[in-house]
């Protein structure tokens, strides 16, 4: 019963996200959304619209599936495949055993799995350098700050979340060494990546001890984040997608993941035949990861703190400024 409401769940997903272009030329993607669901304005969401900018460009409808619990990644992964997947975007290291597992099992089809690594013949890996991204939001807090105290709420405790709380850390310290940095981590299951109302409750614990910009790496519990930063009169720091716009001139700058770029680039390698297994590593460099800066927070970013990001970002771009990745 559950593998038919699955089925069922996936053919309808298919039809929605396409918006009506069939599946052209036998060549079917699919793309398999975690917890969080695809509108959580950061992580999916960035995947979401790599897929859509695919669908745009080329006419090929994709298949998509929003996991909702553990149980249903490797179900929903089989699915795609008995339904002809030519190729499957896993989003998030959550997915990585289920990729791991259904890969060995269906060797013609291809698999991208996004921030995680993987060796498989028919696996595509990418990570990104979430701490070269992170330093340069780590130096804007600073540089905005009154009180020289800044916050960062974590989502689920990770070495990937770590990994941006390590970067954010350099970069503040780097414009301010004697600046203060609190951090909170939401939880330790997956649970963590969606408690809006806990993030507003860590937000506002950092507000209270002094800090006036916080950095929300948590998904959609970020959202929370920004929130009670923006009631607060406070700066908040998006995540993964440019949440600039979430709160206008109150959301200071987000650190991007390009996850857009690597749906897409997935998806279109695949289709015209130049799609190669393997592990990639995206930063500054390969433009994989950055800060955002738009209309929305032109204002908060002055021409000397965006010239001092610029600056830093040439600098770990050449090499000359090292930004040590976590180390657990």
């Amino acid at each position: 019963m559950k593998t038919r409401i699955l089925a069922a769940m996936l053919a309808m997903t298919a039809a929605g996200a396409a918006g009506a272009p069939a599946l052209a030329d036998d060549f079917a993607p699919a793309v398999v959304f975690d917890q969080g669901g695809k509108f959580d304005k950061s992580f999916n969401e960035a995947a979401y619209n790599g897929a859509e900018r695919f669908k745009k460009e080329t006419g090929t409808a994709y298949r998509e599936f929003e996991i909702t619990n553990e149980g249903q990644r490797e179900q929903a992964m089989r699915t795609l495949v008995r339904r002809g997947a030519s190729v499957i975007v896993a989003v998030g290291f959550s997915q990585t055993a289920a990729v791991d597992k259904v890969a060995k099992e269906s060797p013609k089809t291809k698999f991208c799995l996004i921030d995680d690594k993987l060796d498989a013949p028919n696996v595509q890996s990418v990570t990104f350098k979430e701490e070269e991204g992170s330093f340069l939001v780590g130096m804007a807090a600073a540089l905005a700050s009154k009180t020289g105290k800044v916050g960062f709420v974590g989502g689920m405790d990770i070495p990937l979340i770590r990994n941006f709380l390590t970067g954010y850390e350099q970069g503040v310290k780097h414009v301010a060494a004697g600046d203060e940095v609190f951090v909170n981590m939401t939880g330790t299951t997956p649970a963590a990546w969606n408690d809006p109302g806990r993030g507003a409750e860590l937000a506002k614990s950092q507000f209270s001890r002094g800090a006036d910009v916080v950095f929300a790496a948590a998904g959609a519990t970020g959202l929370g984040v920004l929130q009670a930063a923006a009631d607060a009169g406070k700066l908040s720091i998006g995540v993964d997608s440019n949440q600039n716009h979430v709160h206008p001139g109150k959301v200071l700058t987000s650190m991007v993941k390009r996850v857009d770029v690597v749906v897409y680039d997935c998806m279109k390698s695949a289709k015209d035949g130049s799609w190669k297994a393997g592990h990639r590593v995206v930063g500054l460099k390969e433009d994989g990861v950055g800060y955002a800066l738009d209309d929305n927070n032109r204002k908060l970013i002055t021409p000397e703190m965006e010239a001092k990001l610029e600056e830093a970002k040439k600098q770990i771009i050449a090499g000359s400024l090292a930004v040590k990745p976590y180390q657990p």
